[in-house]
């Protein structure tokens, strides 16, 4: 079957091209973080001031986000950022679940000491930057574990996903931390610091799961961990759905 060949990177097409994902990257990027929020209007003009583009790549960009799932758009209100549904979230959690467990069982066989201590570390970053006790004097979080934070993340958010890409990165299969990925950049990342944040007990939850996680790891033990990691994700899509079933559509679409 004959397919249109793809623009040359040095074109006007292929430059194109780059400068729309470019932008939809950057206004993903700022929605991830919270930057702009769930619910609000993403007005073209003000967009294409802010990334200093013009109108056009940031229209083909918001197209991008919409066919991704993002952002819709809603009668006399134009583009905004879609509320997710609760369900979507609970599915994408399932999803999320059973591919973390495997990226465990996968690093019970390349993990080390000094990928277990970086795991501890970010965990106590996570304690210490969310406002829960510190059982003890946490170290400082080492270059590895601050590899690969979301963009404009908050300090909670880069600290929880770093414990998380660390795993995955030791996992060794890059085509798993991709699909990891994908369901994470669904949902804006600064909600899940909401919770945290909102919910103490929750909070804590989170921690203790994180340590029989590193617990599970540290003994060899690949089913505990698949376990314990499979348990630790459904709880907290079940938290971040809840978040957003307590509160109406109005809150963010007024």
């Amino acid at each position: 079957m004959d397919t249109a060949p793809l623009p040359d990177a040095d074109s006007p097409a292929g430059k194109g091209k780059a400068l729309v994902d470019d932008t939809a990257a950057a206004i993903r990027a700022r929605i991830l973080s919270g930057e702009i929020p769930i619910g609000a209007q993403l007005r073209q003009v003000e967009l294409a001031e802010l990334l200093g583009v013009s109108r056009t790549p940031v229209r083909e960009a918001l197209r991008q986000l919409q066919a991704g799932g993002l952002i819709e758009v809603l009668p006399n209100r134009g583009a905004v950022v879609r509320v997710p549904a609760p369900w979507e979230v609970r599915e994408a959690y399932e999803i999320r679940a059973e591919l973390e467990g495997l990226a465990c069982v996968r690093a019970v066989r390349a993990v080390t000491p000094e990928v277990l201590r970086e795991l501890r570390e970010a965990n106590e970053t996570v304690r210490a930057v969310s406002g829960g006790p510190k059982p003890g004097e946490g170290s400082r979080p080492s270059a590895s574990t601050q590899a690969s934070p979301a963009p404009n993340a908050s300090p909670s958010t880069s600290a929880n996903d770093c414990f998380h890409t660390l795993i995955h990165t030791v996992a060794g299969n890059r085509r798993l931390a991709r699909a990891i990925k994908d369901i994470n950049e669904a949902f804006p990342r600064n909600v899940s610091a909401l919770v945290l944040q909102d919910n103490p007990r929750h909070r804590e939850d989170n921690l203790r799961e994180h340590e029989r996680i590193v617990e599970a790891l540290a003994a060899e033990d690949a089913e505990r961990a698949r376990s314990e990691m499979k348990a630790h994700v459904i709880s907290a899509g079940e938290q971040l759905a809840r978040w957003y079933e307590q509160r109406s559509a109005t809150v963010f679409r007024g």
